[in-house]
């Protein structure tokens, strides 16, 4: 019988698709996540299906759409989270060890969650520096900055002796920023907080401006649903968020960068142990992050949660060289909810009918033929934002376009939008009223109707 592998998901909180080296950050250095895609692969059309931090956590644990496990938005739904038919509890079965160490975030108290031999978790986003964990069970109060805590914790883990193959859920909170959460979702923000010995990294360096980064009024000549929203993130109310984070500036951007050199200096610390366990190759790693983030494209920022490619596009890649050539690459799309099916095949076991996910091996060796063509989007509104009223949206993205229906604010459709991303891949044009795409949009309605059934188990 073959040898299981180890586990190893790491995940971070926020980061865009294109917010590493290999995923094309243009000044960013992260050599020790590149080595992942390096030596694995890389998938350059991986999705978060409700980009939004709690919705997308749990997607990633159970297999699941949200419109299936329930957690919808980052409201407190505690209860329920302990209730998730997560892959550690099929792992656990399988004769694994779990661990889940860092941000949990799928209600508001860090206390241990059933499938976990092995808990350290905050309350909510925690604290970047001095953060209060709960170890086990045991509230417990820590000195130092969250991101190298957290990697010393990891590694520890790593270099115990283990009994059974190991399964850990490795969960920073970089590049978050500081922030507190309500109960019922409402947010206050502090602001990005970088180690010190990285404070002065990359100052001065510029993200080049995209073409999708437009002028108010551009923008909503081709997204009329924004609007409203647009002028309500003017108000005082809305400013003192978004200044706290300098969203949009170039300095954001350069603060978000320098966090994740802890981030990757952990990584390197997981390799040097993996490697001096004799581990490294049988063990299996995926990087990713839990939703996208705007630098400014459509007139966005933290409003992370909406279906344009900024938004729900993922950095993910894949390390394990029994099943993956190093240096591949793949255009398939895939999902968050793949990870779940993959990891219990190969544990050993078989996802059950509840996973929507599907499994990545045939992915892994190369195969092309047979693997989806649509995939559904989907976001509830709620109260994070004051600007953001009523912005509920289903979609659907294809290999080729993206049809946007806007739930609450569409009487007849007279606000969706759809495009098509081989001749507009900044989606800057909105075709849904072009004769020309008549067509197309009725195949695209036609699959958004099939998908959000498929989406509630039906």
């Amino acid at each position: 019988m073959a040898t299981k592998p180890n586990i190893l998901v790491i995940l971070i909180d926020d980061l865009r698709y294109d917010e590493f080296g290999a995923g094309g950050h243009p000044y960013m250095k992260t050599p020790n996540i590149d080595r992942i895609a390096n030596e694995g692969m890389l998938f350059e059309r991986a999705f978060h299906t409700t980009p939004i931090c709690s919705p997308n956590r749990a997607s990633i644990l159970t297999g699941q759409y949200a419109s299936r496990h329930g957690i919808i938005d980052n409201v407190a739904r505690d209860q329920a989270s302990h209730r998730l038919p997560n892959y550690h509890l099929e792992l656990q079965r399988l004769g694994y060890e779990t661990a889940h160490i860092g941000k949990w975030h799928m209600g508001n108290d860090g206390k241990p969650r059933p499938g976990y031999d092995y808990w350290v978790a905050y309350d909510g986003h925690g604290r970047l520096n001095d953060p209060r964990l709960n170890e086990n069970g045991t509230y417990v109060q820590r000195q130092g900055y969250i991101t190298d805590i957290m990697n010393e914790m990891a590694v520890e883990f790593l270099n115990r002796k283990h009994a059974k193959p190991w399964s850990l859920f490795f969960a920073h909170k970089a590049v978050h920023p500081d922030a507190e959460q309500a109960a019922d979702g409402t947010f206050k923000m502090d602001g990005y907080v970088v180690a010190e010995r990285h404070k002065d990294l990359y100052r001065n360096c510029v993200f080049p401006k995209k073409p999708n980064m437009l002028p108010e009024a551009e923008i909503v000549k081709q997204k009329p649903a924004w609007a409203e929203a647009l002028e309500l993130k003017k108000s005082k109310e809305s400013r003192a968020l978004l200044d706290a984070i300098h969203a949009g500036e170039q300095e954001e951007i350069r603060l978000r960068a320098a966090m994740m050199a802890s981030v990757d200096e952990g990584v390197g610390m997981l390799f040097d142990a993996l490697e001096a366990k004799g581990e490294l190759d049988n063990t299996i790693i995926f990087f990713l992050g839990d939703n996208g983030y705007f630098f400014g494209e459509h007139g966005l920022g933290p409003e992370r949660r909406f279906a344009y490619e900024e938004g729900i596009r993922a950095p993910f890649t894949v390390r394990y060289p029994r099943r993956i050539k190093a240096g591949s690459r793949s255009k398939n799309l895939v999902l968050c909810q793949d990870i779940a099916p993959t990891l219990i095949q190969l544990a050993g076991g078989k996802p059950g009918q509840h996973v929507q996910g599907r499994s990545l091996l045939p992915l892994f060796s190369g195969k092309r033929g047979g693997w989806r063509k649509s995939i559904l989007l989907e976001y509830w509104a709620e109260n994070a934002y004051p600007w953001l009223v009523g912005m509920t949206y289903k979609s659907v993205r294809t290999e080729r376009h993206k049809y946007i229906h806007w739930v609450n604010r569409s009487r007849n459709g007279e606000l969706d939008e759809l495009y098509d991303l081989d001749k507009d891949p900044y989606e800057i044009t909105n075709v849904n009223k072009r004769p020309a795409y008549r067509a197309v949009r009725a195949r695209l309605q036609r699959e958004l109707r099939k998908l959000t059934a498929d989406a509630l188990g039906l």
